[in-house]
């Protein structure tokens, strides 16, 4: 293997150039770099809205990239067998990358390592995706973690190393070997005309991530404690966008927190305990990958969920027409925006595990479709914690009644009024835009009458509070 052989850095879920461990010691070695990213049977799978904002990313990252004279590859096709190829086009020695903890990424990488292993080439992963490696934070008698505040008290004293700076240069290859073109994967297809009102909710890019970083972190993280439960108000750091798409990284996030916290800044560290939070879902998806396909409590299998999505439940659910308007409010803001307030979400969740007495993967699957921020891990943890299935879950009688928490969250309405037009005389742009987004077969309008509960707040709790008492488990 030659010193001067090029550096393949496969990029993934981590479009940015600072603290990119891969990136930065590749630039350090003065070869030759080639970045790349393959379109593979992971990024088919994604849903709409997470294939569109990512393929959004990729075209922001390759921009970059051509403005520190380096450039972006990307191809299609199965991992091992793309990296092959370049490496056969370009006689590249090593191929860097950042781990993925995913259970579809894991056994994709370890496949990929031994493969290229066997051919003497340099394979080498590296951190960077979460501020401790899965394997690293063990219980005293040697095992996972199941619980989140033990899980904190683990963690919140480590160092975190620094962030690393850019690579101050990204040496080219003598040639560069072809690229595919990104407008020709069509990763936006799936969105049809609900990309253009998504696409002005949009921080893309790593400077936009930093942006954003820095203006919460010296302003609205002082009063992140209460701010963040105020569905109407600005009171979050809207970061979770770009950590999903590796925009930026958890150890700046946890770096500008402490940076915060030494400033007397108080919702400092509980900001600090949702990045936390999001390393305790990918601990658990580590250890237990089924945590993504089914109950992480096994007993849970024997509860009569609904599973049929055409039931007209589920389809009111989808389309924000439960009759209950906090619960519709939250679905319209993710279908607008692509986001969803953290808030919303776990009422959006209970209400359909719940009172609707559906199964969680259904909820967990259109998060999947809908959300730009979406995240294997935190996804799945959050449904799971929702329904009473998973790790750490909420308590079965504890079911969010959506009334009082609007009236608690909300108690103007504007979040409501917000993002329902239905019987407002002047419904806000915000509202209406819902309409331009959703497809034309729903055949929804401003002027509809707003619907009846599909079911009550009430009689939503007395039915899933009966169900969850009398399982047999």
């Amino acid at each position: 293997m030659s010193d001067t052989s090029p550096i393949i850095v496969w990029i993934r879920r981590d479009l940015r150039r600072s603290d990119h461990a891969a990136l930065h010691e590749a630039g350090k070695s003065g070869r030759p770099v080639i970045p790349v990213f393959i379109r593979d049977h992971t990024v088919d799978q994604l849903g709409a809205a997470p294939k569109w904002r990512l393929g959004l990313g990729l075209g922001c990252f390759g921009e970059a990239l051509v403005e520190k004279r380096s450039r972006l590859i990307l191809r299609a096709g199965p991992a091992r067998e793309v990296l092959e190829e370049l490496i056969d086009e370009t006689g590249a020695g090593a191929v860097w990358w950042q781990r993925a903890y995913d259970p579809a990424s894991v056994e994709r990488d370890t496949a990929v390592k031994s493969a290229l292993k066997d051919r003497e080439i340099d394979a080498r992963s590296f951190a960077g995706h979460l501020l401790f490696e899965p394997w690293t934070v063990e219980t005293k008698q040697g095992g996972f973690y199941k619980v989140y505040t033990p899980f904190w008290r683990a963690v919140c004293e480590r160092d975190v190393p620094e962030p690393l700076s850019a690579p101050s240069k990204l040496a080219a290859p003598d040639s560069w070997p072809e690229s595919d073109a990104l407008e020709d994967w069509g990763l936006g297809d799936a969105m049809r005309r609900g990309a253009a009102v998504v696409e002005p909710y949009v921080q893309l890019g790593e400077q936009a991530a930093q942006a954003r970083l820095g203006a919460f972190t010296s302003g609205k993280i002082a009063e992140y404690e209460t701010g963040r439960n105020l569905v109407a108000e600005d009171g979050c750091s809207t970061l979770s966008e770009n950590l999903a798409l590796g925009e930026i990284s958890p150890a700046q996030c946890w770096h500008a927190a402490m940076r915060a916290k030494d400033a007397g800044k108080e919702g400092a560290e509980t900001w600090a305990k949702e990045l936390v939070w999001r390393e305790f879902a990918y601990h658990l998806l580590w250890h237990t990958p089924h945590l993504a396909e089914s109950n992480w409590r096994e007993e849970w299998a024997a509860f009569p969920w609904n599973e049929d999505e055409r039931r007209k439940e589920v389809i009111a659910w989808k389309r924000g027409r439960t009759g209950i308007p906090f619960v519709d409010a939250a679905l319209r803001e993710m279908y607008v925006t692509g986001r969803m307030h953290n808030r919303a979400r776990m009422i959006v969740a209970s209400y359909l595990t719940k009172h609707l007495m559906c199964h969680w993967k259904i909820g967990m699957d259109w998060f999947g479709d809908c959300l730009i921020d979406w995240d294997p891990a935190s996804n799945a943890l959050g449904w799971q914690w929702s329904a009473g299935s998973g790790p750490d879950a909420t308590p079965y009688f504890r079911v969010f009644n959506p009334i009082t928490q609007r009236e608690k969250f909300d108690p103007d309405k504007v979040y409501v009024d917000r993002w329902i037009a239905e019987g407002q005389d002047n419904p806000p742009k915000t509202a209406l835009s819902y309409f331009d987004a959703i497809p034309e077969n729903w055949a929804m309008t401003p002027d509809d009458p707003y619907p009846e509960p599909i079911v009550s707040a009430e009689d939503g709790r007395k039915a899933a509070l009966d169900a969850y008492q009398n399982r047999d488990f």
